[in-house]
């Protein structure tokens, strides 16, 4: 998984981030509407974390730009303003959800799973493919009755593969997906690589009914089989 951090108090960025490591999620900060239009324009997020003041301009702009983008990340606008005239122009706009400060951590955690099980899969909580179950609330993946030992990364790329099973993502994208900005100061893949040849082993180990195919030139791409 995968987020963005829209905001520029930096004890409330600190607690984010804070809360990210705990719950094993990849962040990235964006402290101002020029720099958060950046990085959703560079690469992809499961869900943006959108404070509505923003020192350059209105954090509803970047929701607007999602809509012409064509976009279809998950938005949370996290903000002190608590009209309804505020809620309702963030939700119009496309946020999925909205959250006044102050709020435990708890429950912004809940809130972002209900979200991108909404926008990515469409499911409660239990995920199928092929002969895979996946408990997204636990992260728990099944194939059959063999319980798949992933680590953080291969589980994450797991999900972005099923969740794209449409589309052949390429080496690029899914990197910069699972590692975000820090991609951009390696020469080397090696790393994807290598999760990359863990995880085909611990499904092909567990047959699983599904196949993460390499096509040359391109990327991956997940199929069942």
């Amino acid at each position: 998984m995968k987020i963005l951090i829209v905001e520029d108090e930096k004890d409330l960025i600190s607690g984010f981030l804070t809360f990210s490591e705990q719950e094993k999620i990849s962040a990235d900060v964006a402290t101002t509407y020029q720099e958060a239009s950046e990085k959703v324009y560079l690469y992809e997020y499961d869900c943006i974390l959108l404070d509505i003041n923003l020192p350059d301009a209105s954090g509803l702009q970047l929701l607007e730009d999602l809509q012409k983008m064509d976009r279809n990340n998950g938005v949370i606008v996290v903000s002190a303003r608590n009209s309804v005239t505020d809620k309702v122009k963030g939700l119009n706009l496309g946020a999925d959800d909205y959250l006044t400060k102050p709020f435990h951590l708890s429950e912004l955690s809940a809130r972002i799973q209900a979200v991108i099980r909404r926008r990515k899969f469409d499911a409660p909580n239990l995920l199928c493919f092929g002969s895979l179950s996946i408990e997204l609330n636990e992260r728990k993946v099944v194939a059959g009755e063999s319980l798949l030992n992933l680590t953080k990364k291969e589980y994450d790329i797991l999900l972005h593969l099923i969740a794209n099973k449409n589309r052949v993502i390429t080496k690029n994208a899914l990197a910069e997906y699972i590692w975000g900005d820090s991609i951009d100061n390696t020469d080397s893949f090696d790393f994807l690589f290598q999760h990359l040849k863990n995880l085909k082993k611990k499904l092909r180990q567990g047959q699983a009914a599904i196949q993460i195919r390499n096509i040359y030139g391109v990327g991956y791409q997940i199929a069942e089989i």
